[in-house]
C-alpha cells in the first residue's frame, strides 16, 4: 500500500494490495489524474510545461490493474509533496511576477514601505494582485487537489482489492466533522493595544484564538502584554522575527533570523509560528525547532508569494505540523477585494464543512480598529458560532490542533477478536470512520460507537 495513504487514513497496512509505479525519465510538469485534478511531477503518460495542455495527459487513463495489484504512471507520493511544498508555482509566475519577487526588488520596497502613505501602499498592492481572478492553479476560494487525490488513489485501491468498506482513522477528535480556529496577527502596536478588545470580543461568542506577536522591531512586547495572553485562555505565537518581508531572501540570513526565532519560541514558550505577510520556504523548515506553522495558505492568489499547498488538512513538513490557512486574510477581503461583508469567509467555510477540512480564520487586531470592520467581524463570529452550536464542529487553538494531529499519526487500527480497535497516544478520542465505494463516488461513514472502555459510566 502507498505510505500516501497510511499516513493521511491511518490504514491498516495489510488490508490493501500492492502498488507498483512506472519508471518515467519526463521532465516535472503538469498532468492530470481525471477530470480537473491538475498534478505536478513526472509521469510516463506525458507532462506539460503550460498547465491549460495538462487536459492532454490524463494519467487515470494509464493506470492498470493486475489482480490485486494496481500499477501508476506517476508517483502518487512526489506529486502530493510537490504540490503541497509548491514547487509547481514557478512554472506558473509571470515574468514581471518573478521581477517584483527578486531579492533586491522586495528589499527595495520594504525599506521604503514606512514612507509610503497607506492609501498607495494598498493602491500598489492592488495593481499586483490585480490579475488574480486569472491564476488557473490552485482553485479559487478553496483548493482540494491534495485531498481528491487521495481519496482517488484509495478508491482505485479498494476497488483491485475487492474491497467495499475499510476503516480508518477519523481525522478529528470524538468524531468532530471540522475543526476550527481562530487566529490574530499583531501586525503594529495599535494592534497590539487592542488585543484585550479583540479577545472580549471573541470571548463573547464563546471563543479562543492564537495571537502572533513581532518579537522584534515593531513594537516593544513587555511581560504584562503576554501574561494578558496567556491568562486569558489563549495561546501566545511567534510572528516571524522583524516582519520586515525578507525573512526568506537569501539561506544564511534566514538560517541566523531561524536561530533568533527559535530563541524567541524558548523564551515565550511558544509552539507556533508564522512568517510576516504569509512569506514560506517549506524546504528550509528544518531549522526551525517549533512544533508547527501556519504560514501556507490553502491558496493563496491574494498572498504578496503565491501559490497554495493544496489541501485543507495539516500535515507534516520534516518534524514540523504545517496547519495550512484555509480561508482569506481579513486584510485581502477588506483592502484587495474591497468587499463589505463576510460572504466570501461564509463560502468558503461552506466548502470546508462538506469535505470535512480544518477551518482557519487569520484577522489582524489592526485591521479592526474601525466599528465597521468590527460589526464585520462580529458578523463572522456570530456565523461561526451558530455553524458551531448546531454541529458537531472541534474548536480550538491550533497548539491543539497540533497535539492531536500527532498523536494521530502515531494511532494504528487492530484487529481484535474479530473487531477494529484504535491503538495509540490519545486513542481514547479517536474514532473509526469506514471509506466506502459507492459506484464511483468515494463516501466517509462515521462509526459512532464509542470502545467500551472509553464509554462514559
Amino acid at each position: 500500500m502507498l505510505p500516501i495513504l497510511s499516513d493521511y487514513y491511518r490504514i491498516p497496512p495489510e488490508t490493501l494490495g500492492r502498488i507498483s509505479i512506472a519508471q518515467s525519465s519526463t521532465e516535472a510538469g503538469f498532468f492530470q489524474f481525471g477530470a480537473e485534478t491538475i498534478c505536478y511531477g513526472q509521469c510516463a503518460a506525458g507532462v506539460s510545461s503550460n498547465i491549460e495542455k495538462s487536459k492532454k495527459f490524463d494519467a487515470y487513463a494509464g493506470v492498470q490493474r493486475g489482480g490485486a495489484e494496481l500499477h501508476l504512471p506517476f508517483d502518487p507520493g512526489v506529486v502530493i509533496e510537490n504540490l503541497r511544498r509548491e514547487r509547481y508555482e514557478p512554472s506558473l509566475t509571470p515574468g514581471l511576477e518573478k521581477f517584483f519577487s527578486q531579492g533586491w526588488v522586495l528589499k527595495s520596497y520594504y525599506s521604503l514601505r514606512q514612507e509610503i502613505p497607506v492609501a498607495l501602499r494598498r493602491k500598489l498592492q492592488r495593481l499586483y494582485l490585480s490579475g488574480w481572478k486569472n491564476r488557473p492553479f490552485p482553485a479559487w476560494p478553496v483548493d482540494f487537489t491534495v485531498d481528491t487525490l487521495h481519496e482517488k488513489l484509495l478508491r482505485l485501491s479498494m476497488a483491485a482489492a475487492g474491497c467495499q468498506r475499510l476503516p480508518f482513522i477519523w481525522f478529528w477528535p470524538n468524531g468532530a466533522s471540522n475543526c476550527l480556529t481562530l487566529t490574530h496577527d499583531v501586525e503594529t502596536s495599535a494592534g497590539r493595544d487592542f488585543s484585550s478588545q479583540l479577545m472580549d470580543l471573541d470571548d463573547s461568542y464563546g471563543f479562543k484564538a492564537s495571537f502572533q506577536v513581532v518579537p522584534e522591531s515593531r513594537y516593544p512586547v513587555p511581560d504584562s502584554y503576554v501574561q494578558s495572553i496567556v491568562s486569558r485562555g489563549c495561546e501566545f505565537n511567534i510572528h516571524d522575527l522583524n516582519h520586515d518581508g525578507l525573512l526568506y531572501a537569501e539561506r544564511q540570513e534566514f538560517l541566523r533570523r531561524a536561530k533568533k526565532i527559535n530563541e524567541y519560541c524558548r523564551r515565550y514558550g511558544a509552539k507556533g509560528f508564522r512568517a510576516g505577510s504569509m512569506y514560506r520556504n517549506l524546504d528550509w523548515y528544518d531549522a526551525y525547532d517549533f512544533s508547527y506553522d501556519m504560514s501556507a495558505p490553502n491558496v493563496a492568489h491574494l498572498e504578496p508569494q503565491r501559490g497554495g499547498c493544496c489541501t485543507v488538512f495539516p500535515f507534516f513538513v520534516g518534524d514540523v505540523l504545517e496547519i495550512p490557512l484555509t480561508t482569506s486574510e481579513d486584510y485581502s477581503i477588506f483592502h484587495i477585494m474591497s468587499d463589505d461583508s463576510v460572504s466570501i469567509w461564509k463560502q468558503q467555510i461552506g466548502l470546508l464543512r462538506q469535505r470535512n477540512g480544518l477551518i482557519s480564520i487569520l484577522s489582524h487586531p489592526d485591521y479592526l480598529l474601525s466599528s465597521r470592520q468590527q460589526q464585520l467581524y462580529e458578523s463572522l463570529l456570530h456565523h461561526l458560532r451558530e455553524m458551531v452550536s448546531r454541529e458537531k464542529i472541534w474548536s480550538v487553538l491550533p497548539r491543539e490542533v497540533d497535539q492531536w494531529w500527532r498523536a494521530r499519526s502515531q494511532m494504528k487500527l487492530l484487529q481484535k477478536n474479530g473487531d477494529w480497535v484504535i491503538e495509540g497516544p490519545d486513542k481514547e478520542r479517536a474514532r473509526i470512520a469506514y471509506a466506502v465505494l459507492d459506484g464511483d463516488r468515494l463516501v466517509y461513514e462515521l462509526d459512532s460507537r464509542v470502545a467500551p472502555e472509553f464509554a462514559p459510566r
